[in-house]
């Protein structure tokens, strides 16, 4: 497969050419195929919007989020800041310490980038 039939956002191969752009099925990614995408580092952690996160970075949570284990809610809005970015394998790839909860890990796509 060619650079342009993989989505730049997701790495999907399931991408399909619609008129003059190429659309991804699995995240919605739209994009040109003759736009040049830059490559950056796989490895890289991106908010809910694709904007690449940077340890030290603060965030905003987008939605309401449950705390496992607890009755406690991280509401939407909450500013996190001086985020630590780890590899995980269940998803939750931000640890930060979130004021009147403690320490916490996120998942990348329920939060953007302040």
């Amino acid at each position: 497969m060619t650079d342009a039939t993989i989505c730049p956002q997701c790495r999907s191969e399931h991408a399909y050419q619609d008129g003059a752009l190429w659309v991804c099925p699995e995240c919605g990614h739209e994009w040109s195929g003759d736009a040049v995408v830059a490559a950056e580092d796989e490895t890289s952690i991106r908010d809910a919007n694709g904007n690449v996160l940077a340890d030290g970075d603060s965030v905003i949570v987008i939605k309401d989020l449950k705390v496992k284990g607890s009755s406690s809610v991280v509401k939407g809005g909450t500013k996190v800041r001086n985020i630590r970015l780890q590899e995980a394998s269940d998803g939750h790839n931000i640890a930060c310490k979130i004021d009147g909860i403690g320490q916490l890990n996120l998942k990348s796509e329920f939060v953007r980038k302040a």
